[in-house]
């Protein structure tokens, strides 16, 4: 897939910006525990105002799948990045009366058709324990992070905020899909050019994943829960310049998806967002879909302070 790793760090540096200079918090890393169901390091940031706070409520995590752009089989290059990107989201915890979670998954260059920042299909099926099922690795640490909170007089919901572009995008729409119980609301920017549908088949063609649900029970264990789905807010945005297409790359999807996605919903993916936005409708999810005249493959301000506004409708 295209490396379009600027945009999303001027999102995330666009947000710290956007709420003044003040000193941000430092993050803390989790190690791996393989006991716990999650074999990478997370890292987690927690804005000082919720430990001073005297009033008590039920808070949210805010999640951002890690996405660095890059393929390299050494863990630290994931992980640097990371440490680099989280350092920017303090500000953005603050309104949010939340923490942020990051994630240090791998991104394989030996393995490199298993798109784990994506979770994409391969990442689901791959016999490599090593990089399978990094969704419920996520979910194992989401609930370590809120036991450890918990031990400071913080309480947080099991439902988290999730929220990427790109690449994270993928992961984030897909990981909705997959356990749309964990999720209060995702913001889901550039989904690799097609947003998963919420359908297993369409024109009466079997849409497997991560087109659709075709197959959902096959590669996950269950299949899709629409019931739930239907309950989790959705903001699916792009720009109508963007020309990031995941579907003519290998790493993202097999030669036979990409003819599947050309011939039922376009060629490019802005040709596809009003097909996506007509799907997620017809199957009745709560989900608003904005397409940004003028604007490429990137995170603009207008963008972040929408995403900003959209999470803040749904604090507890």
């Amino acid at each position: 897939m295209k490396i379009t790793l600027f945009g999303f760090i001027l999102f995330l540096c666009s947000i710290s910006l956007g709420f003044g200079q003040a000193a941000q918090p430092a993050a803390v890393r989790i190690d791996a525990n393989s006991a716990k169901g999650f074999s990478y390091p997370y890292y987690l940031l927690v804005p000082p105002e919720l430990k001073t706070a005297t009033v008590k409520q039920t808070h949210t995590l805010l999640v951002i799948p890690n996405n660095s752009g890059k393929l390299d089989d050494d863990l630290a290059v994931q992980e640097n990045d990371v440490k680099r990107r989280i350092a920017q989201n303090g500000a953005f915890a603050g309104p949010l009366k939340g923490a942020v979670l990051m994630p240090v998954f791998p991104r394989p260059k030996t393995g490199w058709r298993i798109y784990t920042h994506a979770l994409d299909r391969d990442s689901l099926i791959t016999d490599r324990p090593e990089y399978k099922r990094l969704d419920l690795q996520l979910i194992a640490m989401i609930d370590d992070a809120r036991e450890r909170l918990a031990k400071d007089g913080l309480e947080f919901d099991k439902q988290v905020f999730i929220t990427g572009f790109s690449a994270s995008g993928m992961f984030a729409n897909r990981f909705t899909f997959l356990h749309p119980t964990r999720v209060k609301a995702a913001a889901i920017g550039s989904p690799g050019g097609w947003p998963i549908a919420p359908s297993d088949t369409f024109k009466e063609k079997t849409l497997r994943y991560p087109i659709g649900t075709g197959d959902l029970k096959e590669v996950s264990g269950h299949k899709l829960d629409i019931k739930h789905l239907r309950k989790v807010p959705l903001f699916l945005f792009i720009g109508d310049q963007d020309t990031n297409d995941s579907a003519i790359y290998r790493d993202s999807y097999e030669d036979q998806d990409q003819d599947l996605i050309f011939e039922l919903f376009g060629k490019t993916p802005v040709e596809r967002w009003g097909i996506s936005e007509t799907l997620y409708k017809r199957n009745r999810l709560n989900a608003e879909f904005k397409l940004y005249p003028g604007i490429e493959h990137k995170v603009t301000p207008e963008m972040r302070d929408d995403i900003l506004k959209f999470f803040q409708k749904y604090i507890d």
